[in-house]
């Protein structure tokens, strides 16, 4: 087979050939838990959990969204869904109430996997408060009103809670769907259907679901990992969220592509990257740029030996070249790439590559992915523009979405009818095809490799009593790239607070959505013809939040 041809396969046959290659080679492994699981194990709990679900009623194409940190049973629960042929629909760890319920409803979801909870977040009475009926119902029989189309609530561990099945319960039930029943499930799938759903707030409005094919993140996941010459002697520490592109393809499908084990963090902890690189040896370690300068800068970062480092990504924001070169020296990361993209372009579209020159690793966003067309256009006219000149970044390929679930008109804005997805990010393009983003012609936000959409939180503060007008925008931050600012006008007569803004929200909406900056004016800066300059308004939170960059 041509190596620069798609591979139409699943993601349950990809991690089949994995599996019959490196069946005893680590898979998943938790250091701060002792878990170890090779891939003949690891795949046993895939089919088992998958032949569950079968057992509980789960069709092929239902949603089956986790809400749930990496614990465990994440990874196994990707490929379960996969093999059975439901849709994974990751949730990001710090929704609230108002959130979930828009995505349980927008996405039209069957299915719904929890944790315990996250940092002060108790997920299991979040779901009591949405769904009371859990309580009073028969197990896998749910009839909610405010939620139609959600069946079944199941907790992501061995806890029992009513109206829940546990993932031991679910397992246990695999005997109740024949190996022949499962396999003619799996013959049924089609590598171009959907298996993976992410919400991103992309270039408007609210969140909208990205659908995502086993082609388009199986493809990308290898190449990801060919670029970083993965083998099966690689070992990758992973303590990126898995609900993100970032930790699910970038991470899972790269290794599992390859046959590398996964050494995966529940959450980031400087302490346990540092511990997981030393004692499991790690080959490669990802990050959003925040986590390696948080253990860089660890007062215990000279006791622990990371001389095992090879490769890993850099990702997520902007990749500051002065950390880049720390990360290389001090860390022996002389291999690190970094990658750039959307999820709605599964994610990665440019990579650079291992054996790239040092000063393009650490300036540029790479070249095009194999099978991946990238081009610079006119924003107002599509037309390519010269080598050199700046341009939105666009790109074509198998790694384009399939669409936003149930949104054809903002389907139909963020992919041309020629095939090309754009990016809504500024760039420019050399002569040897890479790649420099220079900006964003969206107003989206990245705190620390999040993307946050200014309208949503705009609109959540317009529920505020004493609140006018509200306009946020992205402050320019040292640590996280850029933080939440809002510029609000309070109602004639009302006096308000900063704190009185983040009391609001606290609880409410996620926490890093919560402005960190806030300033109270009394008109915008407008154009002639009556539109807010956000642009302005930028420029004046440099101003007035100058503690930002220090």
């Amino acid at each position: 087979m041509d190596e620069f041809a798609v591979r139409e396969r699943t993601l349950g046959q990809i991690l089949d050939e994995t599996v019959a290659k490196y069946p005893d080679n680590d898979a998943v492994v938790y250091v701060d838990r002792d878990y170890r699981q090779t891939y003949r194990q690891f795949a046993e709990v895939v089919d088992d959990l998958a032949k569950g679900l079968m057992a509980l009623g789960v069709q092929h194409g239902e949603k089956v969204a986790v809400w749930a940190t990496n614990v465990p049973y994440w990874v196994a629960l990707q490929f379960a869904t996969a093999k059975m042929g439901a849709i994974l629909l990751t949730v990001n760890t710090n929704y609230r109430e108002h959130e979930i319920r828009y995505l349980l409803t927008q996405s039209e979801c069957e299915n719904l996997f929890i944790i315990d909870g996250f940092r002060d977040h108790d997920y299991v009475q979040t779901i009591y408060n949405m769904v009371p009926e859990l309580k009073t119902q028969p197990r896998g029989q749910l009839r909610c009103p405010s939620l139609p189309h959600l069946k079944r609530v199941m907790f992501l561990g061995a806890e029992k809670h009513r109206g829940m099945y546990s993932v031991p319960e679910i397992m246990s039930m695999s005997a109740m769907v024949s190996d022949e029943e499962y396999a003619e499930r799996q013959r049924a799938l089609d590598p171009h259907d959907v298996v993976n759903m992410q919400y991103t707030s992309g270039t408007t409005g609210f969140p909208k679901g990205v659908m995502l094919t086993h082609v388009n993140i199986g493809n990308n996941g290898y190449w990801i990992g060919k670029n970083q010459h993965f083998t099966e002697k690689d070992r990758v520490c992973l303590p990126v969220p898995l609900f993100h592109c970032f930790g699910c393809v970038l991470g899972v499908l790269a290794a599992i592509n390859h046959g590398a084990a996964l050494v995966i963090l529940e959450s980031f902890s400087p302490m346990h990257v540092m511990a997981s690189v030393d004692q499991e040896k790690c080959t490669a370690l990802y990050g959003v740029p925040t986590m390696f300068l948080a253990v860089l800068e660890h007062k215990l970062f000279d006791r622990f030996d990371f001389s095992s480092l090879r490769t890993g990504i850099m990702a997520g924001s902007v990749c500051p070249e002065p950390l880049m070169r720390r990360v290389v020296e001090k860390m022996y990361m002389r291999e690190i790439t970094i990658c750039y993209g959307l999820t709605e372009g599964s994610p990665v579209m440019t990579q650079s590559l291992v054996t790239d020159p040092f000063e393009r690793r650490v300036q540029t966003v790479g070249r095009a992915m194999p099978c991946i067309e990238v081009r610079i256009v006119d924003p107002e006219t599509n037309e390519e523009v010269p080598r050199g000149s700046q341009g939105e970044v666009v790109c074509r390929g198998y790694n384009v979405m399939k669409g936003y679930y149930n949104m054809p008109e903002a389907t139909a804005a963020a992919i041309d009818a020629e095939g090309w997805l754009h990016s809504g990010d500024l760039g420019v393009m050399d002569e040897d095809g890479y790649v420099v983003i220079t900006g964003r012609i969206k107003d989206m936000i990245i705190r620390g490799g999040e993307n946050i959409y200014p309208r949503e939180i705009e609109e959540f503060l317009y529920g505020m009593d004493g609140v006018q007008d509200v306009q946020v925008v992205g402050v320019a931050s040292r640590k996280y790239g850029e933080e939440v600012g809002a510029f609000i006008i309070a109602k004639p007569g009302v006096e308000l607070a900063p704190e009185d803004v983040r009391d609001y929200c606290r609880g409410r909406i996620a926490w890093h959505k919560v402005p960190r900056y806030i300033s109270f004016i009394d008109a915008y800066p407008m154009t002639a013809s009556g539109k807010i300059q956000k642009f302005k308004l930028r420029e004046m939170a440099e101003e007035l939040f100058p503690e930002a960059m220090k």
